[in-house]
């Protein structure tokens, strides 16, 4: 296959598999990572891949690890499918009723544009620490999911929608086989991306409202006791927790489309 016009020849990595590709480029960073703590040489400042290795396995040996991030995870999750279900159902009426759109688009752009931190201070004023995370996931998946939803419906072919007018479809019938096919694909993209801004922002707020046995606050007693490594170690772990999530999630809902799509 000839390369594309500006695309150089990279000799040997050029034909390795894309997975190859990507493990090379992360240990190269790694390395990078490894030198500079070394050049550094002060761990409160910056300690090193393994080091921060050694903290997170000595980390998952214990069960309050183990428990902490269940939580955290648990309580994101449920204001990420609250955010989902209130998206999709606000986007169906926006698309009937236009007074409805007109009035949700400043508080859809209001979430949008609000620093997290100050969503986290106004929330605590009104609901307890441990739903701060659920809270805050929420407000983070409502908009994405609500504009992705939205433009779905927009989108959704008008040949299809007559001919289902034309055939007498029912309405439940008609939102079955015509919009959700229309609109999986961009639920799968907003679903996505609510996902890792969901579990960022909870474990942010986390950091802030400080609910017992959560991951914000390991992290924030790591700050406060200058123990850059456990700090490193609990980041590395809510990373990985994102990748799989998302690599999980996405994987599903790409099967849920494609069955979808193949059913008669």
């Amino acid at each position: 296959m000839a390369r594309s016009r500006g695309e150089k020849d990279l000799g040997p990595a050029g034909r390795l598999p894309t997975w190859a590709v990507r493990l090379l480029c992360v240990a190269f960073w790694l390395v990078v990572w490894e030198l500079a703590a070394r050049a550094i040489d002060a761990s409160i400042v910056l300690v090193g891949p393994l080091e921060v290795a050694g903290h997170l396995v000595s980390l998952s040996l214990t069960g309050e690890f183990w428990a902490s991030l269940g939580i955290s995870l648990a309580r994101v999750l449920a204001g990420l499918a609250a955010g989902v279900v209130a998206g999709v159902a606000l986007a169906a009426l926006s698309s009937r009723v236009r007074v409805v759109r007109e009035l949700v688009a400043p508080v859809m752009s209001a979430a949008k544009a609000v620093p997290v931190a100050s969503f986290v201070i106004l929330v605590l004023l009104w609901v307890p620490s441990r739903g701060l995370s659920t809270v805050i996931a929420l407000v983070m998946a409502l908009p994405i999911v609500y504009t992705n939803a939205l433009e779905g419906i927009r989108q959704t072919d008008p040949a299809l929608l007559e001919m289902a007018e034309v055939f007498g479809v029912r309405p439940l019938e008609r939102v079955r086989l015509v919009y959700l096919s229309q609109v999986l694909p961009y639920l799968r993209a907003g679903f996505s991306l609510a996902l890792g801004m969901s579990w960022k922002a909870g474990v942010a707020a986390e950091v802030i409202g400080l609910p017992d046995l959560t991951v914000g606050e390991h992290l924030y007693d790591a700050k406060v006791y200058l123990n850059t490594a456990d700090l490193f170690a609990w980041t590395v772990a809510v990373v990985a927790v994102s990748v799989c999530l998302e690599a999980l999630v996405g994987r599903a809902l790409d099967a849920a489309v494609k069955r979808w799509e193949a059913r008669p």
